[in-house]
């Protein structure tokens, strides 16, 4: 049958992090690690949002708190790691933005996509990772996605205005996901750091991403008929964040799962497929160097 969720190990005792964490695979995740034990920061744009996935893991007799996280800030971004002390035991990458429609940008000027999915979360490592190597065992698990096969070497452009295209930008954020989360690997392992770094990716998954006024919900007919439609093909979010778990807790140094079914959209956890452009260590390095020049962010020694 593959593993599932009731395979998590225990996690007493183990600080969580885990952007975007008020619906979908975000609060499937965090209430999962929080039944085995964890004690999860549930990082949020809007804490309001996270109410009732706080209230339903303390019903269930879990541990968890909410602290509010714009990734499309880098103010945000700074004041959130300023209250975090403590050492973490795993930050989940999971937060992200899909396929707006039209162009846009952050509060910093950065695309939307590329700046939320992807600058947004390697300014957020960088700076809590102090705390993450105060932990015995950290890891960081950056949440992927199967549209990373349509990114290219276009990446270090950042989306740019020119030729916008929601799908194609969607694709190129997660590829800056994998790239970042390989040249993460890569770093720890050459410091032989005690950090681990792993990607995952859901498959697809029914969630209200698919339905968000910002992205593809901006249509009618996706709005309104997509979750039904979606329900009838592919699992929600409790089956579908298994991938990301398993990544999270046993996955190997440097690797990426996904589901193992037809085209990887649904399945128990296994390795997943890189593109071409994932594996180029060239392209991670300058990604890497990119991303540091436009968020300022510069990470510590990882020893």
């Amino acid at each position: 049958m593959g593993w599932t969720t009731s395979d998590l190990i225990d996690l007493t005792g183990r600080r969580v992090v885990v952007t975007g964490a008020n619906t979908g695979l975000g609060a499937a995740a965090a209430t999962a690690l929080a039944s085995r034990g964890a004690d999860v920061t549930l990082a949020v744009r809007t804490p309001q949002r996270a109410e009732g996935v706080l209230a339903d893991i303390q019903r269930s007799g879990g541990h968890a708190r909410i602290e509010q996280l714009d990734l499309a800030s880098l103010d945000s971004i700074r004041a959130f790691a300023s209250r975090i002390d403590g050492p973490i035991d795993l930050l989940l990458n999971n937060a992200g933005v899909m396929a707006p429609r039209q162009h846009g940008r952050t509060v910093d000027g950065f695309e939307t996509q590329f700046g939320t999915n992807h600058l947004g979360h390697f300014a957020l490592t960088g700076l809590l990772m102090p705390r993450l190597l105060d932990a015995e065992s950290p890891r960081v698990t950056t949440v992927a996605s199967i549209a990373h096969q349509r990114g290219d070497g276009g990446v270090l452009a950042g989306n740019p205005p020119e030729g916008y295209s929601p799908q194609k930008s969607y694709g190129q954020s997660k590829l800056a996901n994998l790239l970042f989360a390989q040249e993460l690997h890569r770093r720890a392992s050459a410091a032989s750091s005690r950090l681990t770094s792993t990607a995952a990716h859901p498959g697809v998954s029914n969630t209200e991403l698919l339905t968000r006024s910002e992205g593809m919900g901006a249509m009618w007919v996706v709005r309104t008929l997509g979750p039904s439609v979606m329900g009838l093909f592919v699992p929600g979010p409790e089956r579908s964040c298994e991938s990301l778990l398993y990544a999270a807790t046993v996955g190997s140094p440097g690797s990426y799962t996904g589901p193992k079914g037809p085209a990887e959209v649904r399945g128990a956890p296994g390795p997943a497929r890189l593109s071409r452009y994932a594996k180029d260590e060239q392209l991670a390095q300058a990604l890497w160097t990119r991303s540091e020049e436009l968020t300022g962010v510069r990470y510590p020694p990882l020893t």
